[in-house]
């Protein structure tokens, strides 16, 4: 398994210029086609009715003004291409609100790159919930990358949150081929005695060995803690130096805890370093 179709979300803010060189550095990593896309942030069903702005210019004049925003976004990616000599990519700009335009679209790439939600430097044409809803319905994995983004390192230092759930489970194998690369994979396990038929006798033995297999170096790391969950592996990450933390992400059953404040949702508030999530 490898990346060989990453596709990137870029937009108007400030911090999709690192999200993008990210991205490119992930691309000549694994030798794979990038595609930019910007959204205008209007559904594509507004833009389907033939009555749209009839009669009232003032609409028309807001969905030119969402339509030139989106182009200067995807200008800002093809300048950053270009200083990193990058040819192959594309770039793409689709008349709908990101959740669902690039929910789409996902589906027909490898690994999908989106930025952290900033409470503090909105976007006109993203939902707050976007992180949320891309892990939750994209069915590809989600590489998150915080808005306070300060190094465009990833994965020589990673931590894998286990928990021994189908989630985690999923997320670590879409993690693959960046574990493969990375010089020690810390496996991280919280609280063990909480999930003890996940685990098994050994917590982390099965999953270790199974990764030893693909010739990734590993070290078991287990903690106990009495803050969140949330807050003990970011803690963890910044112990051991990480640069990317791998982990499932949660959704449907669990979408009230993930409004209300669980794991899932700590991570996307306070990450400081790029997360892999896969639903």
């Amino acid at each position: 398994m490898t990346y060989k179709t990453i596709l990137i979300h870029v937009d108007e803010t400030p911090s999709s210029v690192k999200r993008t060189q990210l991205a490119h550095a992930i691309a000549q990593q694994f030798d794979a086609h990038l595609t930019g896309i910007a959204l205008t942030g209007i559904s594509r069903y507004i833009f389907e009715s033939t009555d749209l702005g009839v009669g009232d210019p003032n609409i028309m004049l807001h969905l030119t003004a969402l339509r030139e925003r989106a182009e200067k976004a995807i200008t800002r990616f093809k300048q950053a291409s270009a200083e990193l000599s990058i040819s192959t990519n594309e770039c793409v700009i689709a008349n709908d609100e990101a959740n669902g335009g690039l929910g789409l679209r996902a589906r027909y790439a490898d690994l999908i790159v989106i930025g952290q939600t900033n409470l503090h430097e909105p976007s006109p044409s993203v939902m707050s919930d976007f992180p949320e809803f891309m892990i939750v319905n994209s069915g590809r994995p989600i590489l998150i990358v915080p808005h306070t983004l300060t190094q465009l390192t990833l994965g020589t230092q990673i931590v894998v949150a286990w928990d021994g759930s189908r989630e985690s489970a999923r997320a670590l194998t879409d993690a693959l081929p960046l574990l493969k690369l990375s010089k020690l994979v810390h496996l991280l396990i919280i609280n063990p005695n909480q999930s003890e038929p996940a685990h098994g006798e050994e917590p982390g033995a099965d999953i270790a060995l199974y990764l030893a297999r693909h010739g990734i170096q590993v070290d078991i790391t287990t903690r106990f803690s009495t803050h969140d969950k949330g807050t003990a592996i970011l803690n963890v990450c910044k112990e051991l130096g990480a640069d990317l933390l791998v982990m499932g992400g949660y959704g449907h059953s669990r979408f009230r805890e993930m409004i209300m404040g669980g794991t899932t949702r700590t991570i996307l508030e306070k990450m400081d370093i790029p997360v892999l999530m896969s639903h």
